[in-house]
């Protein structure tokens, strides 16, 4: 069988020339995993083989980006260097959109927190637990990873926590965690946690303002909730 190239098409219905002549934002998902991978294999062209792996995650590319380099080389025409090409672009994106968001000057309600923190701990398949430091300008002066944990907790340690927001001289602080199933219920150990924190900052007069569970597509505020 005769494999399909792109370079049998019409010139402006190839992708890279469709970019190039009529601008990126013409140009559908799968023609831009096209571009990436540069070819299909012997019975589908790159642009077909692309709408297979898009289907497979619902043409959703949050999804696409969980799929291992293993999970991408199970296509007919991936193999591992086109496989890492696919999940290096979309992890350029994720970076480019958190420093994007990262210039927020200061954190005016729990939303801002949340699109700081999703690019981050959103879509992990483990716990995360960040603490962000703040002036009394309610502006963002450091960020950091506290703990790394499974798939259902993480553990930290409240020391560490105000130790270095001592070093700041931070008057507030935001702490954030991610739950990977999805459920933005706090758990016990949660409520447990927050009370802890913000009892130790009463006496170095560093404010616990709020405390974020993130998931993928929504996020919990103990604040909203009058849970602080």
């Amino acid at each position: 069988m005769e494999k399909l190239t792109i370079k049998s098409w019409s010139l402006h219905d190839r992708p890279r020339e469709k970019l190039l002549h009529k601008g990126k934002k013409i140009v559908s998902n799968a023609e831009l995993i096209a571009i990436l991978i540069g070819s299909g294999n012997r019975e589908e062209s790159a642009v077909t083989l692309s709408k297979k792996i898009l289907a497979h995650v619902n043409n959703n590319l949050n999804n696409l980006a969980k799929l291992s380099i293993a999970e991408l080389m199970k296509f007919k025409g991936i193999g591992e260097a086109k496989a890492i090409a696919i999940i290096t672009a979309l992890e350029l994106g994720k970076r480019r959109h958190f420093e994007t968001t990262e210039i927020v000057p200061k954190i005016t309600c729990s939303n801002d927190v949340n699109k700081l923190m999703v690019p981050l701990i959103g879509d992990l398949n483990h716990e995360e637990f960040w603490v962000l430091y703040l002036n009394n300008s309610n502006k963002v002066i450091f960020k950091q990873q506290l703990s790394k944990g499974g798939l259902t907790a993480t553990i930290v340690d409240i020391r560490l926590v105000y130790k270095k927001a001592i070093e700041l001289s931070a008057v507030g602080m935001i702490v954030c965690h991610n739950h990977p199933s999805g459920k933005l219920k706090p758990s016990n150990a949660d409520i447990q946690l927050t009370q802890k924190i913000k009892e130790a900052g009463v006496t170095l007069d560093i404010k616990l303002l709020d405390h974020l569970i993130v998931t993928e597509k929504n996020y919990f505020s103990f604040a909203d909730e009058g849970m602080l």
